[in-house]
């Protein structure tokens, strides 16, 4: 079952984008390793109206998701998914994806702030996949 975590209007974070103009793509890597799970790259910092197409790999051998968001947003979400974690996100700011699976999210960022993307899956945050995007 897919999660909305946001639709085609604009939130703290920012807005699904249109493909307009120019736009910058991000390759992320989603992995375990050593009983770790990781986001490659886990920063980013983009400029305040950058379009973002990210290109998101699930290099691992379980499933992963990748989730744009604040912080507390994601948290709360992060407590949600502890009760349903079977629930599938294909939203435009996420993406649930089986190994070796790949997606796209393009994302504008409108306004300034320290923006998170994490995996909500139960364990997976806690196991180090998340990062964070600066809007300068």
């Amino acid at each position: 079952m897919a999660q909305a975590h946001g639709g085609a209007e604009e939130t703290a974070y920012g807005k699904p984008g249109d493909g307009a103009g120019a736009l910058r793509i991000v390759q992320v890597v989603m992995r375990e390793e050593g009983g770790r799970m990781l986001f490659q790259p886990d920063r980013l910092t983009v400029r305040v109206g950058e379009q973002v197409r990210f290109l998101v790999r699930n290099n691992g051998k379980i499933e992963h998701e990748f989730v744009v968001a604040t912080l507390e947003d994601n948290l709360r979400h992060l407590k949600a998914m502890e009760a349903n974690p079977d629930m599938r996100h294909e939203e435009p700011n996420a993406r649930r994806l089986d190994p070796k699976q790949t997606a796209e999210i393009l994302w504008r960022f409108t306004k300034p702030g320290t923006f998170d993307f994490s995996c909500l899956i139960p364990g997976h945050r806690e196991a180090g996949m998340f990062g964070t995007i600066l809007v300068e």
